[in-house]
């Protein structure tokens, strides 16, 4: 039997307005101990480019520009059995509480980035379908994603035209 692996506390502040929801932490991630911690995967780029800032690089950095620009981290699935980084190999997991981060901040609309992430979501918070946008992976294995998606719904989810 595998042993389970934990992923990360969620991030966010009490004034944070969009919460970006992601499956579990890759392999790269978890060794450096916080989200998006592979450098191929695009999530980093897209967001830092919608807000015009350069692209952070320290954990610091990161923590700062989530903080600044008000988005909530975390991931739907907290604890499971996974091989390397692959979704398609999650089981025995534990589901996030995501009332610890709506409870406790502004968020009042949830992106989430691809497909595992929205089928687990789905199935045990399907009632918030209504502040929900579902994106596509930024992870360097999804080769379908397109950038604008994620633009679009940004622009959705900060009220900007």
């Amino acid at each position: 039997m595998k042993d389970k692996v934990v992923g990360f506390a969620p991030f966010f502040h009490s004034d944070s307005k969009v919460l970006i929801l992601g499956s579990f932490p890759s392999v790269k991630s978890r060794a450096v101990e916080f989200y998006y911690g592979n450098p191929q995967n695009a999530f980093w780029r897209i967001v830092s480019s919608f807000f015009g800032e350069p692209l952070p690089r320290s954990i610091e950095d990161k923590k700062d520009f989530l903080t600044r620009n008000k988005i909530a981290l975390w991931d739907i699935v907290t604890e499971c059995e996974i091989t390397a980084s692959r979704d398609d190999t999650i089981k025995n997991f534990k589901v996030a509480n995501l009332a610890e981060v709506l409870q406790n901040s502004q968020v009042k609309c949830i992106l989430i980035n691809g497909g595992t992430a929205y089928k687990i979501f789905k199935k045990h918070y399907g009632g918030l379908d209504e502040i929900v946008i579902n994106l596509p992976s930024t992870s360097p294995a999804n080769t379908r994603r397109k950038d604008d998606e994620w633009y679009a719904a940004l622009r959705r989810a900060f009220n900007r035209t």
